[in-house]
């Protein structure tokens, strides 16, 4: 039989110490300025995210979210914010309101024309979103690859959307103070940018402000690529997009961007490490105070308790009814015995390595023999990983489940109604879903990194002090400890559950500071680009 089980002392407590950060790392990171160095008298700014997701409309991770939520910030401070993204087949037009507007043409290099459609919405009735239709490159089922592995001319796929931005900008009149990129898709916008609008351009005063969501993920192709591209020979070299005789798309970002931000600090000082860097932390180290750190906000006009439509109770930090409900529902959906008194554990996450699923396929049968608790896993990615849930559901039933693919209600349903959120990233440049764990009352077990480490506040077993778990060790058995350190305080320290749930329910990440310290980044990429 199954036992609470409490971790011994000594090796389990180390781990959960909050990791010292290195001095001289923090030296090479510009902190975000503050509030109020932006002056109310500067003017509003004009500022287009070109990205390759945007949700609800198209989202495979954070970027996403990010892409949605900032822009609407930006907005409500007066700012004219709008997005560009693809009109993926999946996105479905009548749902969203899409309608076409005009269409445009984007002359890439070698002389070729590619005509493009210009489709239009509002994303929640705020922000002006265009679509580019192109049956050519985003007429397929997915985003960024296909079952079998990634589409092989992502490059061209890109290239033509960074560059119909450029086009539909100047066939609109709309021309941005700052075109603001994301990761490797759009990060060639910024050498287009410094190439063919360089000069006698309207966009020849525009800033590029690229960030970094996943440095883990840098878009290396072909060299064949930069005919299309049109952004010259002259930038294939080591200093910008060559990298082992291919081109990197996210190294070219790197050094034409005006700016550079990365999603949380702590991740921003990571990649300046050579193991955090993945290769670009010399080159990231040579922009200096053009590199800065800010953390991502969390939209809670989508992801709050007292207000969320998508759960089957609604509920405040003063009165958790509504919880106990959404815990009761999420249990018979997953069919798990319906039981208050066991913990449940919830897993919302792209199955990736990067997310820690070996630490979890490690971790989970040791605990599931030894602790009380259920697991509810919602997720998609490594068939191996999904194949290891599907056999943990089948080994116990009632206490293990897994929905394998996406979910929007589904995830919201897993916050609202789990005791504890897994999150053992082996990095994780921000993390999102630890804060929406934290406003339902679900204490994020995470491992201490990136943007996990700046959100997540380490439970103090001596005060009740904390928001959630973490750990250090990048292993299984720290991981495995962890747990048992959650589960231990659900059995034994009931009124410590209490305080942490009403402590992790107070933390506001919302986007307005965030959305402030980028306006302050985007007025230095400006005054950078026009003194050129």
């Amino acid at each position: 039989m199954p036992r609470k089980v409490r971790p011994s002392s000594g090796t389990a407590a180390r781990r959960r110490r909050t990791p010292k950060k290195s001095v001289a790392s923090k030296k090479r990171v510009a902190e975000p300025l503050a509030a109020d160095v932006v002056r109310p008298a500067e003017s509003p700014l004009k500022i287009l995210f070109v990205a390759s997701e945007c949700a609800p409309f198209a989202k495979v991770g954070g970027l996403g979210d990010v892409v949605a939520a900032l822009p609407k910030a930006l907005r409500r401070m007066g700012h004219d914010a709008r997005v560009l993204i693809p009109l993926y087949a999946s996105i479905n037009r009548a749902r969203f309101g899409i309608t076409y507007e005009r269409s445009a043409c984007a002359h890439m290099g070698g002389g070729e024309e590619q005509w493009v459609g210009v489709h239009k919405a509002l994303l929640d009735n705020e922000v002006p979103v265009w679509f580019v239709d192109c049956d050519r490159f985003f007429g397929r089922p997915g985003i960024y690859d296909e079952p079998w592995g990634e589409y092989g001319d992502n490059a061209f796929r890109y290239g033509l959307l960074s560059k119909a931005a450029i086009q539909i900008c100047k066939d609109t009149n709309f021309i941005p103070d700052v075109m603001h990129v994301h990761d490797w898709p759009t990060a060639v916008l910024a050498v287009m940018l410094k190439t063919w609008d360089r000069i006698l351009s309207p966009l020849s005063g525009t800033a590029s402000v690229l960030t970094i969501h996943n440095i883990g993920y840098k878009g290396i192709y072909h060299p064949g690529a930069l005919q299309y591209l049109g952004v010259g020979w002259d930038t294939f070299n080591p200093r910008a997009l060559e990298d082992h005789g291919k081109i990197n798309l996210l190294k070219g970002g790197i050094a034409y961007a005006d700016a550079i931000t990365a999603v949380s600090p702590t991740y921003a000082r990571e990649v300046l490490t050579p193991s955090g860097g993945m290769g670009m932390a010399p080159f990231l180290n040579d922009r200096g105070d053009d590199f800065t750190g800010i953390l991502n906000g969390c939209d809670y006009e989508h992801w709050n308790p007292e207000t969320d439509k998508l759960i089957p109770a609604r509920f405040t930090p003063d009165d958790l009814s509504g919880k106990a409900i959404c815990k009761t529902e999420l249990q018979r959906l997953f069919h798990l015995d319906v039981r208050a008194d066991w913990p449940v554990f919830g897993i919302v996450s792209r199955f990736a390595q990067q997310k820690g699923f070996n630490l979890l396929m490690e971790a989970l049968p040791k605990a599931l023999n030894q602790m009380l608790f259920q697991l509810v896993v919602l997720g998609t990615g490594d068939g191996g990983v999904e194949d290891f849930f599907r056999g943990l559901s089948a080994a116990y039933p009632g206490r293990v489940n897994a929905h394998i693919g996406y979910s929007n209600e589904v995830s919201h349903l897993i916050e609202a109604g789990s005791d504890f959120f897994l999150m053992p990233s082996l990095y994780e440049p921000c993390g999102l879903n630890q804060m929406y764990s934290m406003k339902y009352g679900t204490l994020p077990i995470v491992r201490a990194t990136g943007g996990l480490e700046d959100t997540v506040e380490n439970y103090n077993e001596a005060s009740g002090s904390g928001t959630g778990f973490k750990f250090v060790e990048a292993s299984g058995s720290a991981l495995a400890n962890t747990m048992g350190w959650a589960v231990s305080t659900w059995f034994d320290r009931p009124q410590h559950m209490a305080r942490l749930r009403k402590q992790a329910m107070a933390q506001e990440f919302s986007w307005e500071r965030s959305a402030q310290d980028y306006v302050a980044v985007y007025r230095r990429a400006i005054q950078k680009r026009r003194a050129m």
